[in-house]
């Protein structure tokens, strides 16, 4: 039984996370700052759902909090950190970018330096799919460079990338970062498309669908994710030995570090998805066309081979039966 740190417990994937390793029979530590990004409530609901298990204790801490955070590492002395915690979303981004800065930069920072002075096994972090940001070439590959973010999400979270990796480096921690493509499912965030539309097409309002519904998006179903993050858990990164420094390769290093892409490898239209939400609550949507908003890029596609060589997993939930779990799920959380 490991001593695992799971930041961000009450965020949708932490949740699952930290569920999916308490079922394993882990001893899990969770840490949020319960922010008000998004309805607390469901943050709420989500631990009282984890909060009755034996092996789960909580802190409501910000990571952006130095000195507490280092006292948790300091006393917990965990042996993998799974860090999730973040300021997630794209637009919000615009008009909030300091809340970025503070809980993505620092509170990365924070994670870092616990992770360097307690010698943990393994330090694996969520990183995005918007890093590709101007990247055309698909399907995504983590050897590919990604230095063009098209927002400060997507740059907040290269930054932590290359962070995780010089502390890799400098300090010999095993680090594995993870880019999430588009995760959907039950318990998931409301700022997220296919919980707006739902509430929308079930309150009979409409539903702005940007790009005029020509979005491709990876849609990858939470637990796929979860199977891929737990899966490489146990799986310590090592140094790649034929690394270049002439011909650097972004997804390895001399350092053991690696990145890795989770995701359906499956991408479906934006216009293709609606489809499948309105057949699942069986009502069409009122549609508003909108042009595509700055920050958005109009298409994921996850190159996953090296995930799959390394874990043997490869994500298999379909959008049909995603999307109606989901559905399903939402109903009766909200009782509509």
């Amino acid at each position: 039984m490991n001593k695992i740190l799971v930041t961000g417990a009450a965020g949708f994937i932490g949740f699952h996370v930290a569920q999916n390793l308490l079922n394993k029979g882990h001893q899990v530590v969770g840490l949020d700052n319960m922010s008000d990004y998004y309805d607390v409530s469901l943050k709420q609901a989500r631990l009282d759902k984890l909060t009755p298990t034996e092996n789960f204790s909580f802190h409501k801490i910000d990571l952006a909090d130095k000195a507490t955070v280092e006292e948790l590492f300091k006393q917990e002395a965990f042996d993998v950190v799974i860090h999730l915690a973040a300021q997630a979303g794209v637009r919000y981004s615009l008009n909030h970018p300091h809340k970025y800065m503070d809980a993505n930069i620092i509170g990365t920072l924070n994670v870092l330096e616990g992770c360097r002075h307690t010698n943990i096994k393994h330090l694996l972090f969520a990183s995005t799919s918007s890093v590709y940001g101007a990247n055309t070439k698909m399907p995504f590959s983590v050897h590919d460079n990604v230095d063009h973010p098209v927002s400060l999400y997507a740059a907040s979270k290269k930054a932590t990338e290359l962070m995780a990796h010089s502390y890799s480096h400098l300090y010999d921690t095993p680090v594995t970062g993870l880019r999430f493509f588009t995760v959907y499912g039950p318990w998931g965030r409301p700022d997220m498309a296919m919980f707006k539309f739902t509430k929308a097409i079930l309150e009979d309002q409409p539903i702005d669908v940007y790009n005029h519904g020509n979005m491709l998006r990876d849609f990858t179903y939470v637990d796929d994710i979860v199977e891929g993050v737990v899966r490489m858990a146990d799986i310590l990164p090592v140094s790649n030995p034929d690394w270049s420094s002439e011909n650097p390769d972004p997804g390895t290093s001399t350092a053991p570090y690696r990145i890795y892409n989770i995701g359906n490898n499956n991408p479906v239209k934006l216009m293709d998805m609606i489809t499948v939400l309105e057949k699942a609550i069986g009502k069409e949507a009122q549609k508003n066309m909108m042009p595509i908003q700055p920050g958005d890029v109009p298409a994921t596609y996850a190159n996953i081979e090296d995930l799959t060589q390394a874990c043997g997993f490869r994500p298999s939930t379909s959008i049909e039966q995603g999307i109606q779990n989901f559905v399903d799920w939402y109903r009766e959380f909200y009782s509509c």
